[in-house]
């Protein structure tokens, strides 16, 4: 009975189990390898892979390589397609800068493409927010009338917008550029609605519980957790307002007022007198304008990868 009290501490040690002459021991058995750790592609496999990234990456990179390449060539060896220029020169730079006013197209761009960026994120995010936050009637309803929206080609608008722009007196200004943005954008509103769906209600249930309206739940919630749907927004329509031409061409009469592909436009128009055609400046002032997109999509390019691939998770 003593014994049968004792401690774990207190028995007397088991000594091990072995097994008898001539028996084989046994053998514990290896452990599995799960998952895609065991699973490895064949070198052959990889090989190709490589080989079918790197024919990829040429195929993309190549114009802009050339495009670069073209900037620091007479016009004589534009096209004669090498990469690296027989005939290195800086002259082009200088003379673009000399024979335009790309500073001012470049700073009327920089306005236009923010204000446009900034106030379709805005407002589009606040209709997507009413979309996806409140119940009312009807509200299916509507979402697909925006929706069918985006059906309507831009030809179909364009008469009417100027209609109106002109009556306001815009004509020959920058407002008609990025003013219509204060309206939202449907494809916008259907992107930032499909984050925020994907947001947990009980959060702003529990938000309102402790004072939270309508407005703080929108900006100190809502927004902070779709900062990636945001910067995918802001991106698009940078890079729409930088390299739209349309608009431009139908609302601007100065030079003064020219954004970059305007200004583009008005070179080539200036330097292509007589089949005699300075490539070399209007490549030359396309690299210019295409740097700071380059450098805005480096800037952004984890936000803008983290949208796109979660853009289809969220129901």
């Amino acid at each position: 009975m003593a014994d049968l009290q004792a401690g774990p501490s207190q028995l007397p040690p088991v000594a091990p189990v072995r097994p008898a002459d001539g028996a084989p021991a046994a053998v514990a058995p290896a452990p599995r390898r799960t998952g895609r750790a065991g699973a490895r592609r064949s070198p052959v496999a990889r090989v190709l892979t490589w080989l079918a990234l790197g024919a990829a990456t040429v195929v993309f990179t190549y114009p802009l390589l050339w495009l670069i390449s073209a900037s620091f060539k007479p016009r004589s060896e534009v096209f004669d397609n090498r990469l690296i220029p027989k005939s290195f020169t800086f002259e082009n730079y200088l003379t673009v800068w000399q024979e335009a006013p790309l500073a001012l197209w470049l700073g009327n761009t920089v306005l236009v493409t923010v204000l446009a960026a900034t106030t379709v994120t805005i407002s589009s995010a606040l209709v997507a927010w009413g979309f996806a936050f409140f119940r009312f009637r009807g509200r299916n309803v509507l979402f697909g009338l925006v929706l069918a929206t985006m059906m309507l080609p831009g030809a179909v608008t364009m008469i009417p917008t100027f209609l109106i722009w002109n009556s306001l007196g815009q004509v020959g200004t920058l407002t008609p550029l990025w003013a219509g943005n204060l309206f939202g954008s449907a494809f916008y509103i259907f992107l930032l609605r499909q984050f925020f769906l994907g947001l947990p209600r009980e959060l702003f249930e529990a938000a309102r519980v402790d004072g939270a309206n309508n407005w703080h739940m929108f900006s100190r919630i809502a927004l902070p957790l779709c900062k990636p749907a945001l910067v995918v927004t802001l991106l698009f329509e940078f890079q729409a307002a930088w390299t739209d031409l349309m608009r431009p061409l139908i609302y601007l009469r100065d030079s003064s007022t020219f954004t970059v592909p305007r200004g583009l436009k008005a070179l080539l128009d200036q330097f292509g007198f007589g089949g005699d055609w300075h490539w070399e400046l209007v490549v030359t002032a396309s690299v210019i304008t295409t740097v700071p997109m380059i450098v805005l999509f480096f800037i952004g390019q984890r936000h803008f990868v983290e949208g796109i691939a979660t853009t289809g998770n969220k129901g």
